[in-house]
């Protein structure tokens, strides 16, 4: 007889994720023959993904599982003044949360936008670049703000020609789920064909808790490619063998090759762009962990990308924005 195991926690009848057993077959199950309301509550204490899964067992358990007591639960407390789109059937929870989980919304007057991972109902946000601290976007000559069709927001900033390339953000820890992984993005793209100063250069980067330890690393704004002069493709270097670079400041591709690969295996390789399918590009550039107490208020995590040491020219990169997300179970557990 096949058992489907539902919940995470306790319901206030002390039911537990391993005792709220549906066994589905010939027989009747106990859980079925529970008033509704009571089922309802078992399903309150677990997750979106669990409820949409004990729906099929019966008609029962399925009106318990898509009612407003249960999908209320699994939505922000903020939701109610959320711009949501004018067609959506408000008259369901769960339709507002399958829309939240779909199709982001604009907050903070269009610079941030927010949904919910739909297994989960984890917060998830962009920050926009008009939402980020852009050195020298104020300067025409520098950056422009420009409008694509593709980007969430009205304005994104492309790079028109920088030395020195730094980009910053942050959110307030209160406005993220407790109890989860997080990783930062950058989404971007090329403005045209091609960018130019970003072959070969490894771009600093730095997430963490404001006024605390942060962790810092590299990543690549160009996706691999092969240098015409050695023949040597970048994918798979070594963050030791990036590091070792910025430490006595020399251009990492001057290293003997076989130095450069001989250090793949010390601590993990150079993040690199891949594509979203959305018309954009990102690259992680790091994580971090919200516990279960949460934070202090007023705690915020800041984000950092920059290369301000090489002092070559850059130019043509589209940025739309800072992406927090929560890392996939699979990837937590790694």
């Amino acid at each position: 007889m096949e058992q489907i195991q539902v919940g995470d926690s306790k319901c206030g009848g002390g039911i537990s994720r391993n005792d709220a057993v549906v066994s589905v077959g010939a027989t009747t199950s106990r859980f079925d023959t529970l008033p509704e309301d009571c089922i309802s509550m078992v399903i309150f204490h677990t997750t979106p993904r669990d409820a949409c899964v004990v729906a099929s067992v019966s008609r029962t358990v399925k009106s318990a599982a898509e009612s407003d007591l249960v999908w209320e639960k699994f939505l922000p407390p903020e939701y109610s003044s959320l711009a949501l789109p004018p067609s959506l059937d408000c008259s369901s929870k769960k339709k507002i949360y399958l829309s939240l989980a779909d199709d982001p919304v604009l907050i903070d007057e269009g610079k941030k936008s927010f949904w919910l991972e739909k297994s989960t109902g984890k917060k998830c946000y962009m920050l926009s670049a008009m939402d980020l601290k852009i050195t020298w976007s104020d300067s025409p000559a520098y950056w422009q703000w420009v409008t694509v069709p593709e980007s969430k927001f009205e304005k994104v900033a492309e790079l028109c020609n920088v030395c020195w390339f730094e980009i910053r953000g942050k959110i307030s820890v209160k406005m993220l789920s407790k109890g989860t992984h997080y990783s930062v993005y950058l989404v971007f793209k090329r403005a045209s064909s091609r960018s130019y100063g970003f072959d070969h250069t490894p771009i600093e980067t730095e997430v963490g808790f404001a006024g605390k330890e942060v962790r810092k690393t590299f990543v690549f704004l160009e996706p691999s490619d092969t240098d015409p002069r050695s023949g040597y493709g970048y994918s798979g270097v070594s963050l030791a063998a990036v590091s070792r670079a910025f430490r006595t400041r020399r251009p990492w591709m001057r290293f003997p090759r076989e130095e450069v690969e001989g250090e793949r295996e010390s601590g993990g390789n150079v993040e690199e762009p891949k594509e979203r399918g959305d018309k954009w590009s990102e690259v992680k550039l790091g994580s971090f962990y919200i516990d279960d107490g949460g934070c202090e208020d007023g705690d915020e995590v800041e984000v950092a990308i920059m290369e301000t040491r090489m002092g070559q020219w850059k130019s043509g990169l589209v940025f739309q924005g800072i992406e927090i997300r929560p890392v996939k179970e699979e990837e937590v557990t790694k």
